[in-house]
């Protein structure tokens, strides 16, 4: 059989179509992960994700993507809650500090917080000042207290939800 360069051309046409409509593959990176309804975080739940799920988008509303788990649910999520790679494995340490146990899944490597380290992450030569002028122990106290600090996960939702941050973004009035 012949091909013609129709037949060719819509061979092309096919071939491009069907990987544009490849499901693309994302993977659930925040604990607390619903997927939605509707493309709003006030809007009912459908079912509660883990972190890790991997999920295929459907379709892309801007901040929030419609996507199906491997078992068949459908909903809504915020992107913000998605991730392009998969997790890696769960948290190296650490005592889950202000983020209490949903960090013991993050990607982010962590080590139990204390007041010696409060000087990480400055730089070089804010670290040596630091260091030769000493940490007061008014100020190494309050640091214990912030990093002694647990967030429950409903406390946690009730500031992004207060805040109007992250899917809470669009709500008006801050999410009230």
């Amino acid at each position: 059989m012949k091909m013609t360069r129709s037949m060719a051309v819509l061979l092309a046409l096919v071939l491009f179509a069907a990987t544009a409509f490849a499901e693309e593959k994302r993977w659930v990176s925040s604990e607390g992960t619903s997927l939605k309804a509707e493309a709003s975080a006030t809007s009912d739940t459908v079912v509660d994700v883990l972190v890790g799920t991997e999920v295929s988008v459907v379709e892309s509303g801007g901040r929030w993507l419609k996507v199906k788990t491997a078992a068949g649910k459908e909903g809504w999520v915020y992107a913000g809650r998605v991730s392009d790679t998969p997790p890696a494995g769960e948290v190296a340490g650490g005592d889950g500090g202000i983020f209490g146990a949903s960090m013991q899944k993050s990607q982010i490597n962590t080590a139990k917080a204390d007041s010696a380290r409060s000087i990480r992450g400055l730089s070089p030569d804010a670290a040596k000042y630091a260091k030769d002028k000493g940490t007061p122990e008014a100020t190494k106290k309050a640091l214990d207290i912030v990093l002694a600090r647990k967030v429950s996960p409903k406390e946690l939702k009730a500031f992004l939800k207060d805040g109007g941050i992250g899917e809470y973004a669009q709500l008006q009035g801050g999410g009230k």
